[in-house]
């Protein structure tokens, strides 16, 4: 099943192709490739929001799994990699819907640590697993060598990107 390309992705091809100017077939290779990402972008929020999260959500409930003691704002912010400002927003959310809660630090009250409660700490688990099975499902029927392919030609795709590339900074994806 091969998906459509977006309009404006088929607009630039006919484009590419009227004008002459490059290689169309490399073209409709990084739509593709495009499309099919964004296929999987949207599968994986429809599955997440099943359960009230969104990719950044369930990420932190990921992070707090195994941390009984909690993280701080700040910590969670640095390993999801998103900002302060993005992490106040989704640990709200979190909190809304009872799967963490904040409390005080014991030796600086100013100081705040982010814990899963008992239903984040099952959702966090069960999700954990589902999306993981979910994610390798993608890749059923592959073999090693054809994996190993595909990654081999995906580096080099991010070389040809290479010094063109622009610097990514935090909180590329910063759905709440």
């Amino acid at each position: 099943m091969k998906k459509e390309l977006e309009q404006k992705h088929m607009a630039l091809l006919e484009e590419a192709e009227r004008r002459a100017i490059a290689p169309t077939d490399n073209i409709r290779a990084c739509f593709e490739l495009l499309a099919l990402t964004g296929a999987i972008d949207r599968d994986c929020a429809i599955r997440l929001a099943r359960h009230r999260l969104s990719e950044g959500k369930f990420v932190l409930l990921f992070l707090l799994c195994d941390k009984p003691d909690g993280l701080s704002p700040h910590e969670l912010a640095e390993r999801a990699g998103v900002t302060r400002a993005t992490i106040t927003g989704l640990l709200d959310g979190l909190e809304r819907d009872g799967f963490i809660a904040r409390r005080g630090g014991l030796e600086d009250r100013r100081k705040i640590a982010v814990a899963l409660t008992e239903a984040g700490q099952k959702m966090a688990r069960d999700l954990f697993n589902e999306h993981t099975e979910w994610v390798a499902s993608l890749f059923e029927g592959f073999t090693a060598n054809e994996r190993k392919t595909l990654n081999d030609l995906l580096e080099r795709i991010w070389r040809n990107l290479g010094p063109r590339r622009q610097p990514v900074g935090q909180d590329t994806d910063a759905r709440a």
